[in-house]
């Protein structure tokens, strides 16, 4: 083995991390994203061609190959302990008292720091290099989580080597998942008739504790390093070194973090945070408020649960106290049972809310609302408003609500998912299920069938003038003259809405069956790979789990979808209308056909990811979703990910924005 070409490798894997230092944790990147792909695909190749050289600190290996069956439980070498809470000045105070009073001396100073609202996790380096990561748990143990922290890109799985790392570091932080990730992953979950998460916190949580990395990759948490656990020798004899210490190593730490010079000043900043924290793109609940000397931190000890040195100061929630009018069990078009409280209106952070999610019955119970009861409801770091506790009960005889038994519109049968704590009806034929459905299938990031909502969907399930997808396009203008506001000229409207969504392109279609796991986005990558309607429903679950971005899950989801006899005898019935165009369109200039494949990955500025697509067409290439030898070029937005690394790896041509528009002009 050449000599070289492991000095090569250990060069690019250097220069690598050094990369990521500038990026995570100084936010000063000195070269495009494209420079950083292209020598992460060379080292990739490399390690391909000699497989012996690669390590598990590489930049390459953050990801395991098969899902875990399960966590290990780690045991803390210094147990993680809690933090005792202020909402207040006055308890701050009286914090800073017994601070003075225990230490005998008002010569002390502070670090303040925000409080990340995510997971507490602790990673252990042993001579550099990432060995463990491990959740909070019960504090003394918590669950091995290694191989989905080291998905996390801004973890290094091997810290700085260009100063005196000790040999063991435990490193303790936050795992939060960013608000705009947030976001993103709930719509994506919605398009694909999946449960929403209730805030970022929860959502990762979630991603940690998945039992394949593969899909905590995804997820795009992110991490900030706050303290020390066990720790061969000390880095510095106060705290606010120590955190700069950290950011030498190749650790990212907060850039907010202060040092206040007493208790006064502590308030101020928190003050201050507490009117600011909507411009960070991450939740915060509070501030963090530590002694700075170590040294001071160990005469002051701890108790049983909480250090003395430390405490938080809790934003005050965005709260409104508000009556339980009824609890309804909403149906969704998956046959989810999910509990609403209905309210008496109240104004809560500038919106009028009359509905709070309860979520799912373990959760109805663990609060124990109750119809008439008197509760408080929060929006504190929730995208969705939420019922936090009961505060008066209605009457002390007031019963439970019952989980349901049955499903609430249709009486049929209900099951609990396995190992999940969603109730769902299982009855196909469920009318609230088809309510939802056809609401769906009638949006906007579907076929868009205007004037066709929820009242009138209503009607037409109320009156069986619609019992499947298919009904839809058999409605004359008759059948809805006479409902509840439908005259002549908004029966014809609706009437005509349904014919123009004849037209729309098979990805909408594929999407508004509401497939579980299937949104847009999938959608689309199925039409890219199958042209025809029949070519999707006739695909082995096989040849769909390889496609890019589909995998073994969405892929079992797909083959049952289309082999379940109801579902084809529907989708027959469409068909059967010769107006009914579900056959991908051709380019418009196919006959001028390059014979070039291409793909498009990461974020344009000038062009969505299906108007690049549509542009490539009409220059007469065929687009694809995967790369492979057979792909001509790769157009790279911003954060193109994998297929960059894997057309460098192949030698194919990449073209970022600019380059795509000479191509387009040319």
């Amino acid at each position: 083995m050449s000599k070289d070409v492991n000095k090569k490798i250990e060069q690019l894997r250097e220069q690598i991390r050094e990369h990521d230092y500038l990026y995570y944790v100084l936010s000063q990147p000195k070269i495009s994203d494209q420079e950083y792909d292209k020598l992460f695909a060379e080292l990739k190749e490399l390690e391909n061609e000699h497989p012996e050289l690669i390590t598990p600190d590489s930049p390459t290996q953050r990801v395991s190959g098969q899902p875990l069956e399960g966590f290990e439980t780690v045991r803390h070498s210094v147990a993680m302990l809690s933090m005792d809470n202020t909402y207040n000045a006055e308890e701050l105070k009286a914090f800073d008292e017994r601070i003075k009073k225990q230490l005998g001396h008002d010569d002390y100073d502070y670090v303040v720091e925000l409080k990340i609202d995510g997971l507490a996790i602790s990673l252990r380096y042993e001579n550099g290099k990432l060995v463990t990561g491990a959740t909070r748990g019960n504090g003394e143990t918590g669950d091995n989580v290694t191989a989905n922290i080291r998905t996390i890109k801004n973890i290094p799985l091997r810290l700085r080597n260009n100063i005196n790392i000790p040999d063991i570091l435990e490193v303790r932080g936050e795992i939060y998942m960013p608000t705009s990730s947030f976001t993103e992953l709930n719509r994506l979950k919605a398009e694909a008739g999946e449960p929403l998460f209730a805030n970022p916190r929860n959502a990762a949580a979630g991603s940690l504790k998945l039992l394949d990395a593969n899909i905590t990759k995804t997820r795009n948490l992110s991490f900030f390093a706050y303290a020390t656990g066990e720790i061969s020798e000390p880095l510095a004899d106060n705290h606010f070194d120590c955190l700069e210490k950290f950011k030498q190593f190749g650790l990212p730490i907060n850039p907010n973090i202060t040092k206040a010079k007493d208790i006064d000043e502590v308030m101020g900043i928190c003050l201050s945070w507490d009117k600011r924290r909507s411009e960070l793109d991450y939740q915060i609940d509070g501030m963090v408020i530590k002694i700075n000397n170590l040294a001071q931190r160990d005469i002051l000890g701890s108790t049983g649960r909480a250090p003395r040195w430390c405490i938080s100061y809790k934003f005050a929630a965005e709260q409104a106290e508000t009556k339980v009018e009824s609890i309804d069990v909403q149906v969704g078009k998956t046959g989810i049972l999910t509990p609403v409280a209905n309210l008496t209106p109240v104004l809560l952070a500038g919106t009028t809310v009359k509905r709070a999610s309860l979520h799912n019955f373990d959760m109805l119970a663990k609060l124990d609302v109750r119809e008439g009861d008197t509760v408080i409801i929060e929006k504190a770091g929730e995208i969705i408003p939420q019922v936090v506790k009961v505060i008066e009960k209605a009457s002390e005889s007031s019963s439970a609500f019952e989980i349901p038994k049955a499903c609430p519109i249709c009486g049929s049968e209900v099951k609990k998912d396995e190992d999940g704590v969603y109730i769902r009806c299982i009855n196909p034929e469920c009318k609230g299920q088809l309510k939802e459905k056809l609401k769906y299938f009638a949006g906007r990031g579907q076929m868009d069938i205007e004037n066709l909502g929820e009242a009138l969907i209503e009607q037409l399930v109320k009156h069986e003038l619609v019992k499947n997808f298919a009904d839809l396009y058999k409605l004359k203008r008759r059948d809805i003259v006479g409902l509840e506001r439908m005259g002549e000229i908004s029966a014809g409207k609706v009437i005509n809405a349904i014919k123009a969504s004849k037209t729309r392109p098979l990805w909408r279609f594929i999407a508004a069956l509401g497939i579980r796991h299937i949104g847009g986005q999938t959608a689309q990558v199925l039409t890219e790979n199958y042209d025809s309607l029949d070519k999707v429903m006739n695909a082995t679950e096989e040849e769909l789990a390889e496609i890019d971005q589909i995998g073994p899950i969405v892929a079992k989801s797909i083959f049952e979808y289309f082999h379940d006899e109801k579902n084809i005898s529907i989708i027959n019935q469409l068909l059967d209308d010769e107006k009914f165009n579900l056959e991908k369109p051709a380019p418009v200039n196919s006959k001028k056909s390059t014979g070039l494949t291409a793909v498009v990955t990461g974020t344009l500025e000038k062009f969505t990811r299906e108007e690049a697509k549509e542009q490539l067409k009409l220059k007469g290439y065929k687009v694809t979703s995967t790369v492979s030898k057979k792909t001509s070029l790769l157009v790279a937005g911003k954060n193109p990910g994998s297929k960059l690394d894997k057309a460098n790896a192949l030698g194919i041509k990449v073209v970022d924005e600019q380059g795509f528009l000479d191509i387009l002009g040319s």
